[in-house]
């Protein structure tokens, strides 16, 4: 019977993890980014009522 590669695992189960927190953070900073293009597109609508 062959020995498991443990180290193998290891390493996979550290790219899956580093992968899913740069999917994480790539949301976060679309999010983040998103809401003050929502924030200025509202604000010179209420400027042109002048």
């Amino acid at each position: 019977m062959a020995k498991p590669n443990f180290q193998f695992q290891k390493r996979q189960k550290e790219l899956e993890r580093k992968k899913k927190n740069d999917e994480k953070l790539q949301r976060k900073l679309a999010r983040k980014d998103s809401l003050p293009e929502e924030a200025s597109e509202q604000s010179p609508q209420e400027g042109e009522t002048d």
